[in-house]
């Protein structure tokens, strides 16, 4: 959900310029044959997508003058202006709040930690007001308007209408958040899933770079996964896409909090790991970080809870290239720290998944701190901004 700019407005954003941003935003500064060659589209098609944008000072044209060839005219390139505009990114986790404020590259400009005092809408939505009040202050130091607000949210999260229809770690439901904080910020507001947020990022900036399909799985409080198919960042008919984390391995499996047994997500995210090491040695383990000690340690029970865990995640990222076929999968989050107690069960679950060629899709490991989920919200803020009708001067 999105404000309507109040001030007087620029020619309507096209697919095509969105593309032409993008296509610069991350393989940037290029030339003009070169933004053609990368999209397809046609010199002037280019040009014309590319003119409102300059007009507006978001893409700078010049010379190169490192690349100055020895003879010849030199080539102009286009690129992306990072100081034109300013954005917020806020990444909710059940136990803090972390933010960001980026520029119109998505490079981090400052970040910010807070503690959550409570879970409920009550006690999250002024943490989060108050987060942007002080970013928006921060802000006036580099004298750019910011423009936008993006919040990344677990669960189920549809971005059109700015909903978190469910959100377990929070236990919210049907929360209106953009509308809510819109309100209580002044700013356009985009509220989409953190995994799908963090894959945006991803894709214009990280290890999708370049990629037209990728998948990327987050380990840790649960099993997220967001895809880009030919180059676009899947949302699902209903918002719901790639939740690999309820595929359903075991039906006589623990019970997830979604209602089914013997999901990924119930025997491979942190809490169900806690839950099975705490059963496997009557012990009353704390935290993962303490489950992990006893892992390391050897003990026999812990361990073979890690294994399992492993084999679930393989096993359901066979069934995604089977399904999707990706040129690469990215595997990221939190619980990237007890990879050492998941590889072996990954690689062998995969390897006996995976279908025929499907084997050969490239899997690596990526650890990213929660900077970079809020990051990838401000990235989803940018997409807004840059595909919104209407654009302010």
């Amino acid at each position: 959900m999105r404000s309507t700019p109040s001030h007087e407005a620029a020619p309507a954003m096209t697919p095509a310029a969105s593309l032409v941003f993008t296509t610069l935003l991350s393989h940037g500064p290029l030339t003009r044959a070169e933004v053609g060659r990368r999209t397809g589209l046609s010199p002037a098609a280019v040009t014309k997508a590319v003119r409102p944008l300059m007009e507006l000072g978001y893409l700078v044209e010049g010379v190169d003058e490192e690349a100055r060839p020895a003879v010849g005219r030199p080539a102009n390139l286009v690129w992306v202006d990072g100081g034109r505009a300013l954005f917020i990114g806020i990444k909710v986790t059940g136990d803090e709040i972390i933010a960001v404020l980026a520029d119109l590259c998505c490079r981090i400009r400052i970040s910010r930690h807070v503690p959550l005092k409570g879970r409920e809408p009550e006690a999250v939505l002024p943490a989060i007001t108050a987060l942007v009040q002080e970013l928006l202050t921060e802000a006036d130091g580099f004298g750019v308007r910011v423009r936008g607000l993006g919040i990344a949210i677990s669960g189920d999260v549809d971005r059109a209408d700015g909903v978190v229809r469910y959100s377990p770690f929070l236990e919210w439901r049907d929360v209106p958040l953009a509308e809510l904080a819109g309100t209580t910020t002044g700013l356009p507001v985009t509220v989409d899933n953190d995994v799908r947020a963090l894959t945006v990022a991803e894709h214009w900036f990280g290890a999708g770079v370049g990629l037209s399909d990728f998948a990327l799985v987050t380990v840790g409080a649960g099993i997220g996964c967001g895809l880009v198919v030919h180059g676009r960042v899947v949302s699902g008919a209903h918002g719901v896409a790639g939740e690999i984390g309820h595929l359903s391995l075991d039906p006589l499996g623990p019970l997830c909090h979604c209602g089914n047994r013997g999901c990924v997500e119930a025997i491979a995210a942190d809490p169900a790991i806690l839950r099975a090491v705490r059963a496997a040695t009557g012990k009353q383990v704390s935290d993962a970080a303490e489950a992990l000690d006893l892992a390391h340690d050897g003990d026999p029970g812990v361990r073979a809870v890690y294994a399992r865990a492993g084999e679930a995640i393989g096993k359901a990222i066979g069934s995604l290239v089977n399904i999707f076929g990706p040129e690469r999968v990215i595997i990221s989050g939190e619980g990237l720290a007890a990879y050492d107690l998941f590889a072996e069960g990954i690689r062998d679950a995969f390897a006996a998944s995976a279908f025929g060629t499907a084997s050969q899709c490239d899997v690596i490991t990526r650890p990213l701190p929660f900077e970079e989920w809020a990051r990838g919200a401000a990235a989803t803020a940018i997409q807004s901004f840059m595909a919104s009708d209407t654009y302010e001067e």
